[in-house]
C-alpha cells in the first residue's frame, strides 16, 4: 500500500484548491474593468457639470470647493484619499488698458477687453467670476510704441522681418497664437528688442474660414471677443523655491531673483481678441506681410510696420503667495506596495475649464469608480496606484512639480511610470504620446478597447487609419504634469486624449455646454479614455513582468541620432559615441527579452515551490530604472532644471517636442556664433547623451563593469 507522506498531502490538496478555489487571474479583471458594465457616460457628465459650475482659477474658493469634491468622490469610492498643500507665488490682474491710435489723424480707440456674454448664455450669472484678460506672471508696467506684426513670433519669424529690414525694437509686437508656446512668444519679442506684446487670436487657426463662418455657441469656433489667456511663466513649478517644495516656512528667492532667473518676461504683455487683434492690424502699414503670414480669405491685408498704428499698453498684476491643493488617493499594492503607478491630471482651470483640463478631471474619478467596482469583486492590484488631482498646473505645472521635487527621492527610486491626461476630450480622434518603453502597452491597450465614434473597430484600428505620421508621440515638450516625473527626475510617462487643439482653449467659451454640444456629446469619448487609462495603469500594477520593451527606445534613439548626424554632415561632428551606445542599448535590451522569456518558460504549476520572485523583482527594477538613467544632475546647458538628455522642451518653444535637447540647443547656438568652441560644445553634448544612454544599457544589463 502507497504511503501518503504529509508534505505529498499538502501539496495535493493545494493544487485542488488552486484548481477549484483560486481567484480570477488579473486580464479577468482588466477584461472588466473595459466593460460597459463598469462604465458609465452619465457619471462623466455629472463629474464634468459639477466641476464647471463656476470658474475656478488656482488659488480661489471655487477651487478649493472643486478639490473637496474630487476628495469625496474617491474617498466614496473607499480609496485612501487626503489634500497636500502648498503655498506658492500666483499673479492675478489688477489694472489693464489698450488704447489704439491708428494714425495721428484719427482719435484713438480705447478697447473694453471683455469676452462678451452670448444670448441664453447659461453661465452668464457667474460671468463676473472670471478673471479679467491676462498673462499670468506677465511683466507689470506701461508701454507706448509703433505695432509690428511678427506673424506667430518664432525665431524665424524674426529672421524674415530682419530680412525685410524690418527693425523691431523700441515696438510693440503683435503675435498671433499658434506654433509656439506664449511665454517664448513674449521672450523672443523682448530678444529682438521689442518694448511689450499683445498676442491674438487669429480667425484662420480659431474662428472658421469664410465670411459666413459661424462660431460659439451656434459652432465650435471661438467667437470675435474670445480671448486665449495662459501663463507666460518659461519654468516650472514655483518661481520662488526653483528645485525645491514650496512647504511651509521653505526658503524662497526674491522677486528679482525671480526676475534675474531668465523664466519670467521683462516686458509688459497682454493677450486680446481676434476682433481687436484685426483692428490693430488694419492700422499697420509697410510692407505687405508673406503669402504663409496672412489670415482667412475675407480678413484685411497684413502688413509688417512698424506702425503708423501706435498702442499704448498698460499692466499691472499683484503677486500673491496662494494656498494650492493637490488631492491624492491611494489603492495600496498587496504584493509590492514599495511600486507606484500614478495617474495624474490637474483641476485648476482658467475660467470654466470643461475641456481643460476637467475633462480629465471627470475621466479620472470614472477610473476611480470603475476601480472600486474591481475591488467589490475581488480584484487587488498588485504594485500600489495612486491617483493625483494636481492643482495650479496652469501657472506652471506647479502642483505636480512641487509635489515631485518634495518626494523626489521616493519617487526616483519606487515608481514605476506616469500616466497624464490633461485634455481628455476636445475631438474625435485617440492620440497619444510617451516614452517608447511604454510603446506596445499603449497600442495594446487601444486594441482592446472600442472605438467611441464607430462601434465595428477598435481605438487601434482608428488611430492607424487617422495617422500620417509616427503613431506615438514623444514627450518632449512640458505642455502638462508629465514634465516634473520625465524631464525633472527620469519616470517612465504617458499621455493621452481624443481630439487634437480646439478653438476655445483657454477662453470662458470653454464650458459644458461646448463639450456637450462640440466635444463629446454623449460622452462616449470621455469613457474611452478613461478605459485607455485604467487599462494601462492596471497592466503596470498587475502584471509580474513590467511590460516595458527598451528595444522600441533603441530604434526611436538610432533613428534620431541618423538624422542628426545627416543635418550634421559638413561640419565635423562626430556622432560614432552616441551609435555605440544605442548598439549597446540595443543589445541589453533584446538581452532582458530573453531572461524575462527564460524566467516565463520556468514557471509552472511548480513555481509555488520555487522561489524565483527574487529574480523577478531584480529584473523589474532594471525596467523601472533604466529610463532614470537618461538623465543628468547637471541638467541642460542654462537649464539645469530640466535633467533629462533625451527629452526636454525646445529652448524656443516650451511646447516644442525634441529629441537630444542639449545637442539641439548647441547647435542651435554654433549656427549662430560659428566658432570653433561653439562647436565643439556639440561635440561635448554628443558624448554627454552617449554617456546616458550607455548608463541606461548597463542598469538594463544589470551588471557591474
Amino acid at each position: 500500500m502507497l504511503k501518503t507522506t504529509g508534505a505529498t498531502f499538502l501539496a495535493i490538496a493545494t493544487s485542488f484548491f488552486i484548481l477549484h478555489f483560486s481567484p480570477p487571474p488579473k486580464s479577468y479583471y482588466h477584461s472588466l474593468f473595459i466593460s460597459s458594465s463598469l462604465s458609465d457616460n452619465a457619471s462623466i457628465s455629472h463629474h464634468l457639470r459639477t466641476l464647471t459650475r463656476r470658474p475656478h482659477v488656482a488659488g480661489s474658493q471655487a477651487n478649493a470647493e472643486a478639490a473637496s469634491y474630487v476628495l469625496s468622490t474617491l474617498s466614496a469610492c473607499n480609496i485612501k484619499a487626503h489634500i497636500v498643500s502648498y503655498d506658492v507665488l500666483l499673479t492675478y490682474p489688477d489694472s489693464r488698458s489698450l488704447t489704439l491710435t491708428p494714425s495721428p489723424s484719427e482719435p484713438p480707440i480705447t478697447f473694453d477687453l471683455k469676452q462678451e456674454i452670448y444670448e441664453g448664455d447659461p453661465y452668464a450669472d457667474v460671468a463676473d467670476e472670471v478673471l479679467p484678460t491676462n498673462h499670468a506672471y506677465a511683466k507689470s508696467g506701461s508701454v507706448v510704441g509703433p505695432v509690428v506684426f511678427v506673424n506667430y513670433g518664432r525665431v524665424e519669424d524674426y529672421g524674415t522681418l530682419k530680412e525685410m529690414g524690418v527693425n523691431v525694437t523700441g515696438t510693440v509686437a503683435l503675435a498671433r497664437y499658434g506654433e509656439i508656446f506664449r511665454g517664448d512668444i513674449v521672450m523672443n519679442a523682448f530678444e529682438a528688442g521689442a518694448i511689450g506684446a499683445l498676442v491674438y487670436t487669429d480667425r484662420k487657426d480659431y474662428g472658421g474660414e469664410g465670411g459666413d463662418a459661424k462660431w460659439f455657441p451656434d459652432d465650435k469656433w471661438m467667437p470675435p471677443s474670445g480671448v486665449q489667456v495662459g501663463t507666460v511663466y518659461n519654468g516650472s513649478g514655483d518661481p520662488t523655491t526653483p528645485g525645491w517644495a514650496s512647504s511651509e516656512g521653505c526658503e524662497r528667492v526674491s522677486v528679482e531673483e525671480v526676475e534675474s532667473s531668465g523664466d519670467v518676461p521683462l516686458i509688459p504683455s497682454m493677450p486680446i481678441s481676434g476682433a481687436d487683434g484685426e483692428t490693430i492690424l488694419r492700422s499697420i502699414g509697410g510692407q505687405i506681410a508673406k503669402d504663409n503670414w496672412q489670415g482667412s480669405k475675407d480678413a484685411p491685408t497684413y502688413r509688417v510696420g512698424p506702425g503708423p498704428g501706435v498702442v499704448n499698453l498698460e499692466y499691472n498684476g499683484k503677486q500673491v503667495i496662494a494656498t494650492i491643493q493637490n488631492v491624492m488617493g491611494v489603492i495600496e499594492g498587496v504584493e509590492e506596495p514599495d511600486r507606484f503607478v500614478i495617474l495624474g491630471n490637474h483641476r485648476d482651470a482658467w475660467t470654466f475649464g470643461a475641456v481643460d483640463p476637467n475633462s480629465g478631471t471627470a475621466a479620472l474619478l470614472e477610473v476611480a469608480q470603475r476601480l472600486q467596482k474591481l475591488q467589490r469583486s475581488g480584484w487587488k492590484p498588485r504594485r500600489t496606484i495612486i491617483l493625483c488631482n494636481w492643482d495650479a498646473e496652469e501657472y506652471g505645472l506647479t502642483g505636480s512639480t512641487e509635489w515631485v521635487e518634495e518626494n523626489r527621492e521616493l519617487l526616483a527610486s519606487r515608481a514605476v511610470a506616469y500616466l497624464n491626461v490633461d485634455c481628455a476630450v476636445s475631438g474625435a480622434g485617440f492620440h497619444a504620446s510617451g516614452t517608447p518603453q511604454l510603446d506596445d502597452l499603449l497600442k495594446l491597450a487601444a486594441q482592446q478597447v472600442q472605438d467611441p465614434d464607430n462601434s465595428s473597430r477598435t481605438i487601434y484600428e482608428q488611430w492607424i487609419q487617422s495617422t500620417e505620421s509616427s503613431l506615438i508621440g514623444r514627450l518632449g515638450g512640458a505642455g502638462s504634469d508629465y514634465a516634473a516625473f520625465l524631464q525633472h527626475i527620469g519616470v517612465p510617462a504617458a499621455d493621452m486624449r481624443f481630439g487634437a487643439g480646439y478653438p476655445v482653449y483657454h477662453s470662458m467659451y470653454d464650458d459644458y455646454t461646448w463639450i456637450e454640444n462640440f466635444g463629446d456629446p454623449m460622452f462616449h469619448r470621455n469613457v474611452a479614455v478613461a478605459s485607455v487609462w485604467g487599462l494601462v495603469a492596471l497592466r503596470l500594477a498587475d502584471e509580474e513582468f513590467l511590460p516595458f520593451n527598451y528595444h522600441s527606445y533603441a530604434l526611436e534613439l538610432q533613428k534620431r541620432a541618423e538624422d542628426l548626424e545627416n543635418e550634421m554632415s559638413d561640419k565635423g561632428i562626430t556622432f560614432s559615441p552616441l551609435f555605440k551606445s544605442i548598439e549597446e542599448l540595443s543589445k541589453a535590451a533584446r538581452k532582458i527579452n530573453y531572461q524575462k522569456k527564460e524566467i516565463k518558460e520556468a514557471k509552472g504549476w511548480t513555481s509555488m515551490w520555487r522561489n524565483d520572485h527574487v529574480k523577478l523583482r531584480e529584473l523589474n527594477d532594471r525596467l523601472m530604472m533604466a529610463e532614470r538613467a537618461f538623465t543628468d544632475c547637471d541638467g541642460l546647458l542654462r537649464r539645469p532644471w530640466y535633467k533629462h538628455l533625451i527629452y526636454a522642451p525646445s529652448r524656443h518653444n516650451d511646447y516644442g517636442s525634441t529629441s537630444f535637447p542639449g545637442i539641439d540647443d548647441a547647435i542651435e547656438n554654433a549656427k549662430n556664433l560659428n566658432t570653433a568652441e561653439s562647436w565643439h560644445v556639440v561635440q561635448h553634448e554628443v558624448w554627454r547623451v552617449a554617456r546616458a544612454v550607455k548608463h541606461a544599457s548597463l542598469v538594463l544589463d544589470g551588471k557591474l563593469t
